[in-house]
């Protein structure tokens, strides 16, 4: 299985550490890039990070966690190399996989519990990108 790199700010640690446990628990091996607790930490630093990790070939694919998941993402996106999509829920988890090829989840601590955050994970773990006729509009996204 692909090394998943996770990552989080402040806002969303205990989330990162409990989305962290259940890819290990499901057989994938890890990176943890921080944070650790509850001190402030900028998440673009993090998004950094995981970012380096998935360019470096350290990690397949990545997890980032801050409050909203927003901010995040927007940082994760600014990589060439990064689809990162924000979930709320299982399916639109499992359609960043289908049909954009997500390679970054974003979640956002306050605003979905726990076990809707496992439902994401995992919905977005199991799915493959479909292709097909979304391969090319996937690839222009690194024509931007």
């Amino acid at each position: 299985m692909a090394t998943i790199a996770f990552g989080a700010d402040h806002g969303g640690f205990e989330l990162k550490a409990l989305l962290l446990a259940a890819a290990e628990k499901l057989g994938h091996p890890t990176l943890d890039l921080g944070t650790h607790g509850p001190a402030a930490v900028d998440y673009p630093d993090v998004a950094r990070a995981v970012c380096a990790a998935i360019g470096e070939g350290r990690a397949a694919c990545g997890v980032l966690v801050c409050g909203t998941g927003v901010g995040i993402s927007m940082a994760a996106n600014r990589f060439r190399h990064i689809r990162c999509a924000l979930a709320h829920d299982a399916t639109t988890a499992r359609l960043t996989r289908l049909h954009n090829d997500a390679n970054v989840l974003a979640l956002g601590a306050r605003v979905i519990g726990p076990q809707v955050a496992l439902d994401c994970l995992e919905a977005w773990l199991a799915t493959p990108f479909e292709g097909g006729r979304h391969a090319a509009r996937v690839a222009k996204l690194s024509d931007l």
